[in-house]
């Protein structure tokens, strides 16, 4: 297109018919005068904003601003894809680790990691390998004061776990499920929630569709020794020759169905760790929260609870003790005097009529 616009302008005449002049060639032009028009590229945006925010120098507010300005960049999964190529993540990771930045650094930090990890599994990949769970994990203990600090925590331990076994294995090593049933007690409700959230996130089983034609089969039996909990797993079928697989998209991990599986490992560690039975703690008797535990109840937290048991005992056939399901028994019938109705319940649980009839039955 270029050259065809090229060739038209020195074929075309002006209005006495000659030719028009070919056109000069300029020459030593100041590359800061091309910034100025176009702007810089993105990747140089990175570079200047990541040396300001590891530069120890700078005022903390200006270190801020340009962690900020890197979040922005890497909102967009090209840049976030760039952090590995231009070598940023051990240098992100150095940041993190360093004794001498502040809270509010360390926070940015996070909030970087968080973003450009968030579903990307290129991204997960290239950060995974640096082993970076045991230090994500300090940060969400409750020794640690900042409440935002601790909440931007869960958002990063989040964007690396989803859809991504290889890091859930890393926080099960790290002793991360113990760090999450505490979190569920944090006094900032919005760790709570976010906790909440990701542990049903977690357990969803992944659901593999293959583009061939389904064969069906009758369900096999449960042997007489089985447990009250299933795990489907996924279909291993890869995909076919003409399927184009993206790095920077889940469809690069088809091949191996089981690397996106958080399910089997989060499910065992529900009822390994007691982190069921806090689930049903949460909503059952809930632990005041605020920074003086002054407050009591959230409709948001109580909803991501409600969910991720009605996805335990229906998504993946999970079940409850009789002690669990009386405690819950209890709770759905005061809840719906409380509601006014059935309906209103479910609406107010983000549940339709039939979900929360399901999780009825389950605890009948």
């Amino acid at each position: 297109m270029e050259s065809l616009l090229r060739w038209s302008i020195e074929h075309s005449t002006t209005n006495d018919g000659s030719a028009q002049p070919p056109p000069s060639r300029m020459q030593n032009i100041d590359p800061g005068i091309i910034d100025a028009i176009l702007g810089k590229p993105d990747s140089e945006l990175m570079k200047e904003a990541l040396a300001i925010a590891v530069d120890e120098s700078k005022e903390e507010d200006m270190r801020i601003q340009a962690l900020d300005d890197f979040e922005m960049l890497v909102e967009q999964i090209d840049n976030a894809n760039n952090i590995e190529k231009m070598k940023m993540w051990e240098r992100i990771q150095k940041l993190l680790q360093s004794p001498n930045p502040s809270d509010a650094i360390k926070a940015q930090t996070l909030w970087v990691i968080g973003t450009a990890v968030q579903n990307n599994p290129s991204a997960q990949k290239a950060y995974l390998a640096l082993s970076p769970m045991p230090t994500l994990l300090t940060f969400l203990a409750p020794s640690v004061k900042s409440s935002k600090l601790r909440s931007k925590a869960v958002y990063a331990i989040s964007g690396l776990l989803k859809h991504n076994a290889a890091a859930v294995k890393q926080l099960d090593e790290a002793g991360g499920w113990q760090v999450l049933k505490i979190a569920l007690e944090d006094s900032d409700i919005s760790v709570r929630r976010k906790t909440a959230f990701l542990l049903n996130t977690l357990i969803v089983p992944n659901v593999h569709i293959s583009q061939s034609t389904p064969t069906s089969s009758p369900p096999q039996p449960s042997g007489p020794n089985s447990t009250g909990l299933t795990v489907h797993s996924s279909d291993s079928q890869p995909p076919g020759d003409a399927d184009p697989v993206h790095p920077n998209s889940h469809a690069s991990m088809q091949s191996d169905p089981s690397s996106i599986s958080t399910s089997p490992m989060a499910l065992k560690a529900l009822e390994e760790h007691g982190i069921l039975q806090s689930l049903i703690s949460a909503v059952t008797s809930p632990v005041p929260h605020g920074p003086d535990g002054e407050e009591e109840g959230d409709a948001d937290f109580d909803e991501k609870v409600i969910r991720s048991l009605h996805t335990y005992v229906t998504s993946c056939d999970g079940r409850f003790s009789e002690q669990q399901k009386q405690a819950l028994r209890v709770h759905v019938k005061s809840e719906t005097g409380k509601a006014g109705s059935e309906p209103k319940l479910a609406e107010k649980w983000g549940l339709t009529t039939d979900e929360l009839a399901a999780l009825k039955r389950a605890i009948a």
